[in-house]
């Protein structure tokens, strides 16, 4: 069973999925391939600790805190999209790597197909897809829009460089 809970954030609500234990899902309402790619989703208030675990995690983030904590994670995908993600969480806060580059880092030749695997990165925000830019440092494809996209990289630059 998954569990669901909201969490509402300046740059609009998020859907947070759990399978009880670790977090299984973190999207913007209304961003491409997670809506309904949960599975049978049960909303509930349940008091997961996860889910005050990844509450205070973006609390942290979106109050400039640049967090210490990465809360439990369950990352369902494919072997090569995991490890994509699992190389989105060495890319430190407040900096940016290219799709190019994140192929390089990997041994990929194909920055297509990392791309794609970023794509589909089902934690967003703390799976940090966002932090992955063009080659010319273009703000390119992100599931929940290039407008929140930019006003993440300006949060953590704001704050990296304050």
């Amino acid at each position: 069973m998954i569990f669901t809970t909201h969490y509402d954030s300046p740059l609009g609500r998020i859907t947070l999925a759990s399978d009880g234990s670790a977090l299984t899902g973190l999207w913007f309402d209304g961003q491409r391939h997670f809506g309904g790619r949960q599975g049978a989703l049960c909303s509930t208030s349940v008091g997961l600790p996860v889910f005050a675990e990844t509450r205070r995690w973006l609390d942290r983030y979106f109050s400039g805190c640049g967090p210490d904590f990465t809360p439990p994670l369950s990352l369902q995908g494919t072997p090569f999209q995991r490890r994509v993600w699992e190389s989105l969480l060495a890319i430190p806060y407040g900096a940016t790597v290219s799709y190019g580059e994140l192929a390089r880092r990997l041994g990929i030749r194909s920055a297509q197909a990392v791309g794609g695997a970023v794509g589909r990165n089902p934690v967003s925000l703390v799976v940090p897809c966002h932090r992955v830019v063009g080659a010319d440092s273009a703000l390119t494809g992100y599931a929940a829009g290039l407008d929140r996209k930019q006003a993440l990289l300006q949060l953590e630059q704001k704050i990296y460089f304050a």
